[in-house]
């Protein structure tokens, strides 16, 4: 048996596929299956230790965007997806997979149109409340379609509704549990003071560090902060920090980082009180998964259609509060937090509202569908 994995190039198209293939490892031995060959299709690896510990070969397919405004690459990046279609095609060809998963995003689009060419069956996963180009398209051949959120099937055409489940956001093991034994020493946080978790996500995100850092003084004066920067940031955040904090007393509480590992992530989710975020699909499924009250601050819809809609559908339930990028200012955020932290009532209620959101199952779900129809096209 074979299966191709594929996804555009981030994390959120990415992680998802390393929870599915865990999941399909604890298929094979808790039912005693012979493993099967698992591939990923994409433009880039983006993290091959995971693919390597999970036993994923990586196969490089290119692929162009499409943006959503006027540029001249827009042209250009189609014959690069020619291209990756006609790899894509010879390489399918070769394997001939049992089954094809798309996660979506660009990077999908050669391997999914190959598949169909070849008549693999295709199944999708759309982590967003908003569907993305890619698998609305892949959603006319694909043979089921899996979403995270409840709305999102109301984007997907009339005729595939019956191919629709809704499966939620699968979760890497590691991160579906949290450690708070040691977390703090290990963070080498202070004690009796609350801690707050920031999250730019695996690229950082700009403007919240910036803000961040406006807001530095004020946030070490009543808590622990765990800042995640991102790599391409934490030079630059750690000078200004420097400058701003200066003779701070309260100085020690402030801990950028540039990325965090699983080990890492598990104790600094453990321990905060609150976690400020941007409003990726995975993020807010971790968040959920973590039961922590949150801010979500999404990506404006100019940059990317699909975080603010995220981020409200998930704060309709109770779980978070939202504020948007352009209204985003050290005064604000600081007050959001207090206002959160200060109220027991309001936090119980946040993570009350988050437990009813989050899917620990998902990967499982999705596995045990995978391994089924790859099963019936082999036989």
């Amino acid at each position: 048996m074979t299966i191709v994995f594929t996804g555009g190039g981030t994390g959120g198209h990415f992680y998802p596929i390393i929870a599915i293939a865990e999941a399909i490892s604890d298929l094979v031995r808790e039912e005693h299956l012979v493993a099967p060959a698992l591939y990923y299709f994409a433009p880039n690896a983006f993290d091959q230790e995971a693919l390597f510990e999970n036993g994923i070969a990586y196969v490089h397919i290119p692929a162009g965007k499409m943006r959503r405004y006027a540029s001249l690459r827009n042209i250009t990046d189609a014959f690069v997806t020619l291209a990756g279609i006609v790899s894509a095609l010879f390489t399918l060809f070769r394997l001939y997979p049992d089954v094809v998963m798309s996660k979506g995003g660009y990077g999908s689009v050669p391997t999914v149109l190959a598949a169909r060419l070849l008549r693999i069956p295709v199944v999708i996963h759309e982590s967003d409340a908003k569907p993305g180009r890619a698998n609305l398209f892949a959603a006319k051949f694909a043979v089921n379609i899996a979403t995270s959120f409840e709305g999102a099937a109301n984007y997907f055409p009339k005729d595939v509704q019956h191919k629709i489940a809704r499966t939620g956001i699968p979760i890497r093991k590691a991160l579906m549990r949290v450690e708070t034994e040691g977390a703090r020493q290990y963070l080498g946080l202070e004690i009796g003071i609350p801690t707050v978790f920031i999250i730019g996500g695996s690229q950082g995100a700009t403007n919240i560090n910036e803000v961040v850092l406006s807001s530095l003084k004020d946030l070490v004066s009543f808590a622990n902060i765990i800042h995640q920067t991102g790599r391409a940031h934490i030079k630059n955040v750690q000078a200004v920090a420097q400058v701003v904090l200066g003779n701070e007393p309260r100085a020690s509480r402030y801990h950028p980082i540039d990325y965090l590992s699983d080990v890492s992530l598990q104790r600094a989710a453990g321990i905060a009180d609150i976690v400020v975020s941007r409003a990726g699909a995975n993020a807010i499924a971790e968040i959920g998964v973590w039961r922590k009250p949150a801010i979500l601050i999404p990506i404006p819809e100019s940059v990317s259609h699909d975080q603010r809609t995220n981020a409200y559908t998930y704060a309709r339930t109770g779980a978070a509060v939202v504020i948007e990028d352009e209204n985003l200012a050290p005064h604000l955020l600081i007050s959001e937090i207090q206002r959160i932290l200060h109220d027991p009532e309001l936090s119980k209620r946040m993570v009350a509202s988050s437990a009813g959101f989050a899917d620990p199952d998902a990967a499982n779900i999705l596995a045990g569908e995978i391994f089924a129809i790859a099963l019936s096209h082999e036989s």
